[in-house]
Protein backbone atom coordinates (compact mmCIF):
# COMPACT_ATOMS: atom_id res chain seq x y z
CA UNK A 1 0.00 0.00 0.00
CA UNK A 2 1.83 3.22 -0.78
CA UNK A 3 1.39 6.19 1.77
CA UNK A 4 -0.70 8.36 -0.77
CA UNK A 5 -3.84 5.28 -0.43
CA UNK A 6 -2.85 4.66 2.72
CA UNK A 7 -3.49 8.72 3.86
CA UNK A 8 -6.12 8.53 1.96
CA UNK A 9 -7.97 5.77 3.70
CA UNK A 10 -7.93 7.47 6.83
CA UNK A 11 -9.65 10.39 5.68
CA UNK A 12 -12.66 8.21 4.12
CA UNK A 13 -12.87 6.10 7.50
CA UNK A 14 -12.95 9.46 9.14
CA UNK A 15 -15.79 10.42 6.78
CA UNK A 16 -17.66 7.36 7.45
CA UNK A 17 -17.68 7.47 10.85
CA UNK A 18 -18.31 11.65 11.35
CA UNK A 19 -21.34 11.30 8.65
CA UNK A 20 -19.49 14.47 7.08
CA UNK A 21 -16.52 16.16 5.51
CA UNK A 22 -16.31 18.81 8.02
CA UNK A 23 -16.47 16.56 11.21
CA UNK A 24 -13.76 14.34 9.91
CA UNK A 25 -11.50 17.61 9.18
CA UNK A 26 -12.23 18.44 12.76
CA UNK A 27 -11.14 14.67 13.74
CA UNK A 28 -8.23 14.92 11.91
CA UNK A 29 -7.33 18.28 12.39
CA UNK A 30 -6.81 19.01 8.82
CA UNK A 31 -8.52 21.67 6.93
CA UNK A 32 -11.96 20.84 4.36
CA UNK A 33 -10.67 21.31 1.34
CA UNK A 34 -7.71 19.12 2.22
CA UNK A 35 -10.09 16.44 3.28
CA UNK A 36 -12.35 16.68 0.24
CA UNK A 37 -9.42 16.38 -2.21
CA UNK A 38 -8.83 13.19 -0.39
CA UNK A 39 -11.66 11.92 -1.18
CA UNK A 40 -12.22 12.88 -4.59
CA UNK A 41 -8.63 11.59 -4.78
CA UNK A 42 -9.64 7.69 -3.39
CA UNK A 43 -12.84 8.19 -5.65
CA UNK A 44 -10.80 8.66 -8.66
CA UNK A 45 -8.45 5.80 -7.65
CA UNK A 46 -11.72 3.62 -7.22
CA UNK A 47 -13.37 4.57 -10.19
CA UNK A 48 -16.38 4.87 -8.43
CA UNK A 49 -18.29 7.27 -5.97
CA UNK A 50 -18.11 6.22 -2.49
CA UNK A 51 -20.25 8.80 -0.92
CA UNK A 52 -23.48 10.29 -2.28
CA UNK A 53 -23.63 13.91 -1.86
CA UNK A 54 -27.06 16.18 -0.91
CA UNK A 55 -26.98 19.87 0.08
CA UNK A 56 -27.88 17.82 3.62
CA UNK A 57 -26.04 15.40 3.90
CA UNK A 58 -23.79 12.55 3.13
CA UNK A 59 -24.57 8.88 2.67
CA UNK A 60 -22.32 6.12 2.01
CA UNK A 61 -23.03 4.38 -1.07
CA UNK A 62 -22.41 0.15 -1.68
CA UNK A 63 -19.25 0.80 -2.79
CA UNK A 64 -17.93 2.94 0.24
CA UNK A 65 -19.39 0.57 2.49
CA UNK A 66 -17.81 -2.46 1.06
CA UNK A 67 -14.71 -0.27 1.23
CA UNK A 68 -15.58 0.72 4.94
CA UNK A 69 -16.00 -2.96 5.35
CA UNK A 70 -13.44 -5.01 4.13
CA UNK A 71 -10.68 -2.23 4.90
CA UNK A 72 -11.79 -1.65 8.44
CA UNK A 73 -9.68 -4.45 10.50
CA UNK A 74 -6.80 -3.66 8.17
CA UNK A 75 -6.68 -0.11 9.09
CA UNK A 76 -6.84 -0.43 12.57
CA UNK A 77 -4.13 -3.23 12.62
CA UNK A 78 -2.27 -0.59 10.29
CA UNK A 79 -2.68 2.12 13.00
CA UNK A 80 -2.35 0.46 16.03
CA UNK A 81 1.16 -1.11 14.72
CA UNK A 82 2.35 2.62 13.53
CA UNK A 83 1.42 4.00 17.03
CA UNK A 84 2.85 1.27 19.37
CA UNK A 85 5.76 2.19 17.88
CA UNK A 86 5.88 5.85 17.66
CA UNK A 87 4.58 5.33 21.77
CA UNK A 88 8.09 3.72 22.71
CA UNK A 89 9.60 6.13 25.50
CA UNK A 90 6.78 8.34 24.87
CA UNK A 91 4.41 9.65 27.99
CA UNK A 92 0.57 8.21 26.86
CA UNK A 93 -0.78 11.19 24.94
CA UNK A 94 -4.26 11.49 22.34
CA UNK A 95 -7.31 11.40 22.46
CA UNK A 96 -9.24 7.84 23.92
CA UNK A 97 -13.36 7.83 22.83
CA UNK A 98 -15.06 5.81 25.14
CA UNK A 99 -18.67 5.31 24.98
CA UNK A 100 -20.88 3.75 28.00
CA UNK A 101 -24.33 3.73 29.46
CA UNK A 102 -25.15 6.65 32.32
CA UNK A 103 -25.26 4.03 35.07
CA UNK A 104 -21.61 2.90 34.20
CA UNK A 105 -20.55 6.42 34.09
CA UNK A 106 -22.07 7.51 37.34
CA UNK A 107 -20.87 4.00 38.88
CA UNK A 108 -17.47 3.62 37.07
CA UNK A 109 -15.75 6.81 35.19
CA UNK A 110 -16.77 9.35 37.65
CA UNK A 111 -15.40 8.81 40.84
CA UNK A 112 -12.17 8.32 38.88
CA UNK A 113 -12.58 10.70 36.38
CA UNK A 114 -10.40 13.05 38.34
CA UNK A 115 -7.96 10.73 39.11
CA UNK A 116 -7.25 9.65 35.86
CA UNK A 117 -6.64 13.01 34.10
CA UNK A 118 -4.59 14.00 37.01
CA UNK A 119 -2.18 10.62 36.21
CA UNK A 120 -2.55 11.01 32.55
CA UNK A 121 -2.57 14.98 31.65
CA UNK A 122 -1.75 14.68 28.02
CA UNK A 123 -4.81 12.38 27.19
CA UNK A 124 -8.01 13.80 26.20
CA UNK A 125 -10.97 11.30 27.48
CA UNK A 126 -13.50 11.87 24.65
CA UNK A 127 -16.75 10.44 26.78
CA UNK A 128 -20.15 9.53 25.19
CA UNK A 129 -23.11 8.83 27.10
CA UNK A 130 -25.17 6.52 25.34
CA UNK A 131 -28.17 3.81 26.86
CA UNK A 132 -28.22 2.14 23.89
CA UNK A 133 -25.94 -1.05 21.64
CA UNK A 134 -22.85 0.88 20.04
CA UNK A 135 -21.10 -0.79 17.63
CA UNK A 136 -17.23 1.34 18.61
CA UNK A 137 -15.61 0.15 15.52
CA UNK A 138 -18.25 1.42 13.56
CA UNK A 139 -18.77 4.59 15.53
CA UNK A 140 -14.93 5.22 15.92
CA UNK A 141 -14.89 4.39 19.26
CA UNK A 142 -11.80 2.97 21.14
CA UNK A 143 -13.81 1.04 24.29
CA UNK A 144 -16.87 0.85 25.44
CA UNK A 145 -18.49 -0.39 28.64
CA UNK A 146 -21.67 -2.77 28.58
CA UNK A 147 -23.31 -5.96 30.20
CA UNK A 148 -21.84 -9.15 29.63
CA UNK A 149 -19.06 -10.66 28.34
CA UNK A 150 -20.36 -11.70 25.14
CA UNK A 151 -18.24 -9.77 22.13
CA UNK A 152 -17.42 -10.65 18.48
CA UNK A 153 -14.23 -11.94 17.33
CA UNK A 154 -10.88 -10.17 17.61
CA UNK A 155 -12.79 -8.29 20.72
CA UNK A 156 -11.47 -8.41 24.41
CA UNK A 157 -13.78 -7.58 27.30
CA UNK A 158 -12.42 -7.40 31.16
CA UNK A 159 -14.53 -7.54 33.82
CA UNK A 160 -15.20 -3.96 35.76
CA UNK A 161 -18.54 -4.62 38.00
CA UNK A 162 -19.99 -8.02 39.57
CA UNK A 163 -23.41 -8.82 38.79
CA UNK A 164 -25.83 -6.23 40.46
CA UNK A 165 -29.45 -5.95 41.21
CA UNK A 166 -32.07 -3.57 40.14
CA UNK A 167 -33.80 -2.09 42.66
CA UNK A 168 -37.48 -0.57 43.62
CA UNK A 169 -37.69 2.33 45.58
CA UNK A 170 -39.63 5.31 46.67
CA UNK A 171 -40.40 8.36 48.32
CA UNK A 172 -41.61 8.68 52.10
CA UNK A 173 -44.64 10.84 51.07
CA UNK A 174 -45.41 8.42 48.32
CA UNK A 175 -45.58 5.86 51.18
CA UNK A 176 -47.71 8.49 53.25
CA UNK A 177 -50.36 8.68 50.62
CA UNK A 178 -50.40 5.24 48.70
CA UNK A 179 -49.08 2.71 51.12
CA UNK A 180 -46.53 0.47 50.74
CA UNK A 181 -46.70 -2.81 48.04
CA UNK A 182 -46.57 -6.13 49.87
CA UNK A 183 -46.47 -8.07 47.12
CA UNK A 184 -46.17 -7.76 43.73
CA UNK A 185 -49.86 -8.22 43.02
CA UNK A 186 -49.78 -4.89 44.72
CA UNK A 187 -48.14 -3.20 42.13
CA UNK A 188 -50.85 -3.28 40.34
CA UNK A 189 -52.56 -1.02 42.42
CA UNK A 190 -49.45 1.36 42.03
CA UNK A 191 -47.65 3.16 39.95
CA UNK A 192 -44.26 2.76 38.20
CA UNK A 193 -42.07 5.33 36.42
CA UNK A 194 -41.65 3.93 33.34
CA UNK A 195 -38.16 3.88 31.14
CA UNK A 196 -37.89 3.85 27.62
CA UNK A 197 -34.94 2.41 25.32
CA UNK A 198 -33.68 5.03 23.22
CA UNK A 199 -32.99 2.25 20.39
CA UNK A 200 -36.37 0.14 20.50
CA UNK A 201 -38.45 2.89 21.12
CA UNK A 202 -40.37 0.31 23.43
CA UNK A 203 -41.22 0.88 27.61
CA UNK A 204 -38.72 -1.53 29.48
CA UNK A 205 -41.12 -3.94 31.20
CA UNK A 206 -41.15 -3.99 35.22
CA UNK A 207 -39.57 -8.07 35.39
CA UNK A 208 -39.01 -9.24 39.28
CA UNK A 209 -37.38 -12.34 40.21
CA UNK A 210 -39.68 -14.71 41.85
CA UNK A 211 -38.13 -17.81 43.28
CA UNK A 212 -35.67 -17.50 40.11
CA UNK A 213 -38.00 -17.38 37.77
CA UNK A 214 -39.08 -13.77 36.06
CA UNK A 215 -42.07 -12.09 36.73
CA UNK A 216 -43.25 -9.66 34.52
CA UNK A 217 -45.82 -7.16 35.93
CA UNK A 218 -48.11 -4.78 34.08
CA UNK A 219 -48.10 -1.19 35.69
CA UNK A 220 -49.35 1.86 34.76
CA UNK A 221 -46.94 4.60 34.33
CA UNK A 222 -47.48 7.89 35.81
CA UNK A 223 -44.48 9.57 34.03
CA UNK A 224 -41.91 7.87 31.70
CA UNK A 225 -38.33 8.84 30.60
CA UNK A 226 -35.23 7.46 29.00
CA UNK A 227 -32.85 9.05 31.72
CA UNK A 228 -32.14 7.52 35.20
CA UNK A 229 -31.23 10.83 37.03
CA UNK A 230 -35.42 12.03 36.08
CA UNK A 231 -35.93 8.50 37.35
CA UNK A 232 -34.52 9.27 40.95
CA UNK A 233 -36.05 13.05 40.56
CA UNK A 234 -39.28 11.25 40.03
CA UNK A 235 -39.05 9.12 43.40
CA UNK A 236 -38.15 12.29 45.34
CA UNK A 237 -40.87 13.97 44.56
CA UNK A 238 -43.71 10.81 45.01
CA UNK A 239 -44.63 10.50 41.46
CA UNK A 240 -44.53 6.44 41.10
CA UNK A 241 -42.05 3.76 42.36
CA UNK A 242 -38.37 4.12 40.53
CA UNK A 243 -36.28 1.39 39.10
CA UNK A 244 -32.54 1.98 40.10
CA UNK A 245 -29.42 -0.26 39.94
CA UNK A 246 -28.19 -0.77 43.59
CA UNK A 247 -24.78 0.92 42.30
CA UNK A 248 -26.47 4.10 40.96
CA UNK A 249 -28.75 4.68 44.23
CA UNK A 250 -25.24 4.06 46.38
CA UNK A 251 -24.07 6.90 44.37
CA UNK A 252 -26.89 9.45 45.39
CA UNK A 253 -26.29 11.86 48.30
CA UNK A 254 -29.65 11.17 49.85
CA UNK A 255 -30.05 7.52 49.03
CA UNK A 256 -31.70 7.26 52.71
CA UNK A 257 -34.63 8.82 51.59
CA UNK A 258 -35.03 6.42 48.92
CA UNK A 259 -37.52 3.42 50.59
CA UNK A 260 -36.90 -0.07 48.99
CA UNK A 261 -39.73 -1.54 47.69
CA UNK A 262 -39.91 -5.55 47.76
CA UNK A 263 -36.39 -5.97 48.01
CA UNK A 264 -36.67 -9.95 47.97
CA UNK A 265 -38.01 -9.45 44.26
CA UNK A 266 -35.26 -7.36 42.89
CA UNK A 267 -33.68 -8.34 39.26
CA UNK A 268 -29.95 -9.28 38.86
CA UNK A 269 -28.15 -8.18 35.88
CA UNK A 270 -25.01 -9.36 34.59
CA UNK A 271 -21.70 -8.20 35.32
CA UNK A 272 -20.20 -5.33 33.39
CA UNK A 273 -17.24 -5.22 31.05
CA UNK A 274 -15.09 -2.72 29.17
CA UNK A 275 -14.70 -3.87 25.89
CA UNK A 276 -11.90 -3.07 23.11
CA UNK A 277 -10.11 -4.24 19.80
CA UNK A 278 -7.75 -6.66 20.57
CA UNK A 279 -4.92 -4.47 19.07
CA UNK A 280 -5.92 -1.48 20.29
CA UNK A 281 -3.62 -2.13 23.82
CA UNK A 282 -0.96 -1.87 21.92
CA UNK A 283 -1.74 2.31 21.71
CA UNK A 284 -0.55 3.38 24.83
CA UNK A 285 -2.64 6.25 25.44
CA UNK A 286 -5.75 3.26 25.32
CA UNK A 287 -4.03 0.94 27.09
CA UNK A 288 -3.39 3.23 29.74
CA UNK A 289 -7.13 3.69 30.36
CA UNK A 290 -7.45 -0.12 30.07
CA UNK A 291 -5.12 -0.55 33.07
CA UNK A 292 -6.50 2.16 35.07
CA UNK A 293 -10.13 1.48 34.97
CA UNK A 294 -9.19 -2.32 35.67
CA UNK A 295 -7.11 -1.63 38.57
CA UNK A 296 -9.62 0.77 40.15
CA UNK A 297 -13.28 -0.73 39.45
CA UNK A 298 -15.95 -1.88 41.57
CA UNK A 299 -14.66 -5.17 40.68
CA UNK A 300 -11.06 -6.65 39.46
CA UNK A 301 -11.16 -9.23 36.54
CA UNK A 302 -9.00 -10.90 34.23
CA UNK A 303 -8.82 -10.73 30.41
CA UNK A 304 -11.23 -12.74 28.39
CA UNK A 305 -10.83 -13.43 25.07
CA UNK A 306 -12.92 -13.93 22.06
CA UNK A 307 -11.11 -15.53 18.83
CA UNK A 308 -7.05 -14.34 19.33
CA UNK A 309 -4.17 -16.28 20.55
Amino acid sequence: MDSALYGQLIVFHAIAAEDSISGAARRLGLGVPAVSKSLKALEARMGVPLFNRTTRRLEITEAGQMLLTRSNDAMQSLSFAVESVQDLGQTPSGAVRITVARFAYLCILKPLLGQFCQTYPEIRLEISLYDGTVDILDQGFDLGIRFGDRVEEGMVARLLMAPFREGLYVSQDYVRRHGMPQSPDDLLSHQLIGYRFITANRILPLILDKAGEELTVDMPSSIVTNDIEVIADAVRQGLGIGRLFEPVHAQLPDRDAFVPVLAPFWRTYPAVYLYFPQNSQRAKRIRALIDFLAGHAPTIGAVRWSGGE
